[in-house]
């Protein structure tokens, strides 16, 4: 049985580039059976997967003969096996070796035969004795020289010379394919490796072609008609004299802790590199010294590959949670049958966003890959289609929050969901914190401490039970001494004052900050005014767009919003603004306004809603268009293109005696 599950995952991931179980998988797999032929050696057969490399070429192409083998490597898995097989190489060669470190480059093994100089014919690895002929689509990869350059002036290039490498799939590469079949609305690539790989067999080279592959030489099998290097490091070198790319990052290791310090450096920042690598090969540098050492059965005495610890595992997505992030977003996440990823147990990953989910069809009961990278959350990659059981469920995207069971808000153009109750309990501490900011209602007093300090005592259910808040309850808080409850009595009362812009801005509706408030307190003048509002209505106010419109009539067509606004209301909160035609606009109309840095005094928020409140309009950008900008503290590219530009810039006080009126 083990046997024939390790014979099956070689033809799925050496034939048809589809593998069923992860590397991390197969390689316990192997070894749980090499320890069983070795306890029982009566047991090891001669077509036993331990006794073989890859699997049989595919029948779809001529047969490619190699001419010296084209072996596997064995594996280390941690410091301890490395120092096990630098003990057995110093012990079998009686003098202290020095190795080569190269990166394992995730990809396809490939043999690349010159005759004089010249390309003619690449096969794969197959078995190791014989591959498969894809001479016609290795002619397509740019990275692979036609012809040898000489790699000395006064030195003929080899009479024979079989180049090995790795061909493989850049991520930028693999990103940009699948760029292009997702807007095709054909299925993605699952992989750098297997996309590789399956670009290597088309039967049309045009579309080996199109995949952008590349190549990295590493290793020869002939070397004949010229003098051959002595060292590994020293042969490398020679490739790349000879046109091969040669991956930069090989070094020469003088002892095995310099050995351990590379496998380890590049464990950690293997996500920074361009292309998937899976480990580290380590040889013995000398290359007399290979020969000396020889084979012991297909693997060499003289190599060896230390596999990084898996960021990659399979398996069952057991269902589909959401949790309600602090801002109403509805993040899914998925709930996974227990499984080990770079030594860590991982049951619940990231699925990045429901229109992620749609797109790589990812159902409930699938087989998935999950990656967990360093400290980085776990994420499924997608589905393994090939193992999907009949009974998957396709997700079914929320219509309610499952905390609060308030109608979900989905704008067309968004991936997310959000669920705008400004009562969610999910959602409490931030919109407390966020109604009592600076830019929103200013109660001074109430941070990020204080507004989960009101939610954990239970004071604060929703934001209109700010102002039912009295002294014995502020004075019940932890570190409320009788002067910081009256300072925050009085911030609480002050407030009700603020008038329908900043009460707008503070619930926290999408895409509603201050300017956009004051836009729509101006136009409107009251909050029974924009309750009565439909989205035509508000989207006929001036620098009010489609997708504003639609969020603020979804928040303000909720019972559960409605009802904290009548509370606000009822607690004395001025819901009115002066309507635009009564405000004197002077110097501002017209005008569009850049602001940039951060000002002494004055909020974004607030000097948007000042400008906005004058007959201004607030930019992103700076242009020619823009006919001021204003700068604060640490102004940035912006500031500079006014310069360039020869605009007007003001600081805060500018900005101020422009408006004629004194900050309050």
């Amino acid at each position: 049985m083990l046997r024939e599950r390790l014979a099956e995952a070689n033809v799925a991931y050496h034939e048809r580039d589809a593998p069923t179980i992860d590397d991390a998988t197969y390689d316990a797999l192997l070894r749980e059976l090499v320890e069983l032929e070795e306890t029982h050696p009566h047991l090891a057969t001669a077509d036993s997967p331990t006794q073989r490399v890859g699997a049989a070429p595919a029948a779809d192409f001529s047969p490619y003969p190699h001419d010296v083998p084209m072996l596997s490597l064995g594996n280390a898995f941690d410091a301890t096996e490395l120092r096990a097989f630098d003990a057995r190489v110093a012990k079998l060669a009686g003098v202290a070796p020095t190795y080569v470190c190269e990166l394992k480059i995730d990809g396809l093994a490939m043999s690349l035969r010159y005759e004089r100089g010249r390309l003619r014919s690449a096969g794969t690895r197959g078995d190791g004795s014989v591959g498969e002929d894809v001479t016609a689509n290795v002619r397509t990869i740019a990275d692979i020289p036609a012809t040898l350059r000489r790699a000395d002036a006064d030195a003929p290039v080899p009479t024979v010379l079989d180049v090995r490498g790795e061909v493989y799939l850049t991520k930028a590469a693999f990103a940009a394919l699948n760029a292009t079949r997702e807007a095709a609305g054909l299925a993605l690539f699952a992989n750098p490796r297997n996309t590789a790989a399956g670009g290597l067999r088309q039967k049309d080279a045009r579309a080996t072609a199109e995949r952008k592959l590349s190549f990295f030489g590493y290793a020869v099998g002939r070397f004949e008609g010229a003098l051959a290097p002595t060292t590994q490091h020293a042969l490398l070198a020679t490739l790349g004299a000879y046109g091969f790319p040669v991956n930069e990052r090989n070094v020469a290791c003088a002892t095995i802790d310099d050995v351990i310090a590379f496998c380890e450096r590049y464990e950690r920042e293997r996500d920074d590199l361009p292309y998937e690598i899976d480990g580290i090969v380590v040889k013995v540098d000398e290359i007399a010294l290979q020969a000396k050492l020889g084979y012991a059965g297909k693997d060499p005495r003289w190599a060896i590959a230390f596999k990084f610890r898996a960021q990659e595992a399979r398996t069952t997505l057991l269902d589909i949670g959401i949790n309600v992030s602090r801002a109403g977003k509805l993040n899914p996440y998925a709930m996974l049958a227990p499984v080990t990823i770079g030594g860590v147990t991982v049951k619940m990953a990231t699925l990045h966003n429901e229109a992620d989910i749609v797109r790589k069809d990812i159902r409930i009961g699938d087989t998935v890959v999950v990656r967990r990278a360093g400290d980085v959350i776990p994420y499924v990659v997608g589905p393994v289609l090939e193992a999907r059981p009949l009974d998957a469920a396709v997700y079914a995207i929320p219509t309610v929050c499952p905390v609060c069971g308030s109608a979900v808000d989905q704008p067309p153009e968004d991936v997310f969901s959000y669920c705008t109750n400004v009562s969610c309990p999910a959602q409490l501490r931030e919109r407390i914190r966020h109604f009592c900011s600076r830019g929103a209602m200013d109660i001074e007093g109430v941070g990020d401490a204080m507004a989960s300090l009101l939610v954990e005592m239970g004071l604060c259910h929703t934001v209109a039970d700010l102002y039912d808040l009295d002294a014995a309850a502020l004075s019940s808080l932890p570190r409320m001494g009788e002067k910081s409850v009256t300072n925050m009595l009085e911030a609480i009362e002050g407030s009700k004052s603020r008038g329908l812009a900043r009460v707008l801005a503070s619930l926290g509706i999408r895409y509603v900050g201050g300017q956009n408030a004051t836009l729509l307190a101006g136009d409107f003048g009251s909050i029974d005014a924009l309750f009565a509002a439909t989205p035509e209505r508000l989207l006929a106010v001036d620098g009010i767009g489609a997708q504003i419109a639609e969020s603020v009539s979804f928040f303000l067509a909720q019972p559960q919003n409605v009802a904290v606004i009548e509370r606000l209301r009822a607690n004395g909160l001025d819901l009115t603004a002066p309507l635009r035609d009564k405000v004197q606009v002077g110097a501002f109309a017209g005008k569009t306004f850049v602001l940039t840095g951060t000002l002494p005094t004055l909020t974004r928020d607030e000097a948007s809603e000042r400008i906005v409140a004058a007959g201004g309009k607030v930019g992103k950008s700076v242009s020619k268009k823009t006919d001021y900008v204003i700068a604060g503290e640490e102004a940035g590219s912006k500031l500079a293109k006014a310069r360039d530009l020869e605009l007007t810039i003001l600081d805060e006080a500018g900005l101020i005696e422009l408006l004629g009126a004194p900050i309050v």
